[in-house]
């Protein structure tokens, strides 16, 4: 892709964000919504440049990044293993399918107060409610990935004398990447979700307590504030992982 290119994809990405500021400087000029609830784009914006010289703040962001990459890393690690070995083992497939069907479509927040009353309310109930969102698109992704994978690629990687195991891995994996890394992508935008999500219901630290708290004491700038950095934080990620997934997948197209 030529410079040129991507940034005229930038461009025209950053158009709907400008429209949707524009809306809402417009929505506080005109005081359609009042000030007191909806501060100016302005004001959050400058707030937020000053709390990221806060460091009570940077460790809310630490605590929220933390839990997000836990959750999100054991997701990746399950999810991909559980794929491959559905479709290298018969037997593990046979009972992988039947417990995707059941659970996939269940609302994972609904298991929130089974994972506080089990796991506590510090960092492993949420940890575990991001990898039990995170995980099933990882796996859905890698599962149906490594299944069109074509066979005749295996059947040369086993006649040159590779065993199974290893075709598995090294051929099935490989060619299944793109497909992977799809999962893995709408897998970390479930992550920065659910992660906020769980700290803005029980927690006593976070961007998502931060974001309660300020609601709690009628802080309307400093509520926005929380909203803002886990949208950095989710292009941010979203960045690095696009460059990731260029420097795994040279030769093949690039997603926006």
């Amino acid at each position: 892709m030529t410079m040129n290119r991507r940034v005229a994809e930038i461009a025209i990405g950053a158009i709907p964000i400008l429209m949707l500021l524009g809306l809402w400087e417009y929505l506080t000029v005109t005081k359609i919504a009042p000030p007191t609830l909806l501060p100016s784009p302005g004001a959050v914006f400058t707030r937020f440049v000053q709390l990221l010289g806060d460091s009570n703040f940077l460790g809310h962001a630490a605590v929220t990044l933390y839990r997000l990459f836990c959750g999100f890393g054991l997701a990746v690690i399950v999810g991909i293993g559980l794929g491959i070995a559905g479709v290298g083992s018969p037997l593990v497939g046979s009972l992988l399918r039947p417990v995707i069907r059941v659970l996939a479509p269940v609302p994972k927040i609904a298991l929130y107060p089974a994972f506080m009353l089990t796991l506590g309310f510090d960092h492993a109930s949420k940890i575990a409610l991001v990898f039990a969102d995170a995980m099933f698109p990882i796996l859905l992704a890698t599962y149906q990935g490594a299944l069109a994978v074509d066979t005749k690629l295996v059947w040369s990687a086993r006649a040159m004398g590779v065993s199974r195991t290893k075709a598995l891995f090294t051929v099935v994996l490989t060619a299944a990447l793109p497909s992977i890394l799809t999962g893995c992508r709408i897998g970390l935008i479930i992550s920065c979700i659910v992660v906020f999500l769980s700290e803005m219901i029980s927690s006593t630290d976070g961007l998502g307590h931060l974001l309660v708290r300020a609601a709690r004491n009628f802080q309307t700038v400093d509520m926005f504030v929380p909203i803002i950095a886990i949208s950095v934080l989710g292009l941010l990620l979203n960045a690095a992982f696009n460059a990731l997934r260029a420097r795994l997948l040279v030769g093949f197209p690039e997603e926006s």
